[in-house]
């Protein structure tokens, strides 16, 4: 397999996993959820990444996720599954559960925490190729995985049957430029920022779009693509430059929240639009009353309607 086996492209957001408050899931509000992004013309999401706390889901529930986005989509929209996992084996049990549920492909970064040697991760995303049919996007997330994987070590993952695509979320910019020119040709190259520069090399064909973090500004954020692709570079820069808004209130440079945590602003944003984008799970917290008016003023500034969170 190839970046030619598969048509991801655009802006693909890690979404959020509704939750109820007790810290059930919440099925109902996933479902309208997904419409909401259906109805925003994203070009697809992703699930159970980051942002849908992964971490938190046992491993039917990661499941479930699956089969009820799958259904939901109904091949309407990309939908890429989260396999993120401690082992292989583990993986590969996710990654069998998203060729189940249908979905397009799935997102996987290394093993957390154990931080492991470079050997060790080719073994790793091999044995998770071998053991699937499903497409696979390598995810480079160094705040994640204390593993900042450099050109040479994802091009060498990149030779691996199943790998389609890589999302490098490395703060290392001039790294994720030589990753992108060297890597370009053979796997789909995600997290081009939403910038003059990143319109600028969307133009000249390189880059494949961005799996962004909640899709909270709906339309714009799948229109900066488009209105690159229709020779309109000064309109997508302008709707760039509402997304770097969001980024700088809300996120440092490393992507973490910078009040709160990522995952509690971005259902915060969600709900203050009127999307059912329900609650964090524990041990993550919902924002202060403070906290939630930050978000709302955000949205406000960039002339976006809000109701109660």
């Amino acid at each position: 397999m190839n970046r030619n086996d598969i048509n991801w492209t655009g802006y693909i957001p890690a979404i959020t996993t509704p939750f109820t408050r007790d810290g059930a899931m919440a099925w109902d509000d996933l479902a309208a959820q997904l419409e909401w992004y259906v109805e925003q013309r994203m070009h697809g999401v992703v699930l159970a990444g980051t942002s849908g706390e992964w971490f938190s889901m046992n491993e039917h529930e990661r499941a479930q996720l699956f089969e009820e986005a799958g259904r939901t989509i109904d091949r309407r929209i990309t939908v890429l599954g989260g396999c993120n996992a401690y082992t292989a084996d583990e993986a590969i049990r996710h990654a069998r559960a998203a060729e189940k549920a249908g979905l397009d492909g799935i997102l996987l970064t290394p093993p957390p925490y154990m931080v492991p040697s470079r050997r060790e991760l080719v073994q790793f995303y091999q044995d998770v190729s071998d053991a699937t049919d499903i497409p696979i996007c390598v995810y480079n997330w160094p705040r994640g995985c204390v593993v900042d994987m450099d050109t040479e070590l994802l091009g060498e993952i990149s030779e691996i049957d199943h790998v389609v695509a890589i999302k490098n979320s490395t703060p290392n910019f001039a790294g994720f430029l030589e990753g992108l020119y060297a890597l370009g040709n053979k796997v789909r190259y995600f997290n081009v920022p939403t910038s003059e520069l990143g319109a600028d090399l969307v133009s000249i064909g390189r880059g494949d779009g961005l799996m962004g973090a909640g899709g909270v500004l709906g339309s714009d954020h799948p229109d900066f693509w488009r209105l690159i692709e229709n020779g309109d570079k000064a309109g997508a820069v302008a709707l760039g430059a509402r997304d770097r808004v969001i980024m700088k209130a809300w996120f440092n440079k490393d992507f973490a929240g910078n009040f709160g945590s990522a995952q509690a602003i971005l259902k915060t944003a969600l709900r203050l639009r009127g999307v059912p984008a329900g609650y964090v799970r524990r041990p993550l917290l919902d924002l202060t009353p403070a906290e939630v008016e930050q978000v709302r003023a955000t949205l406000e500034g960039l002339g976006i309607e809000t109701g109660a969170a």
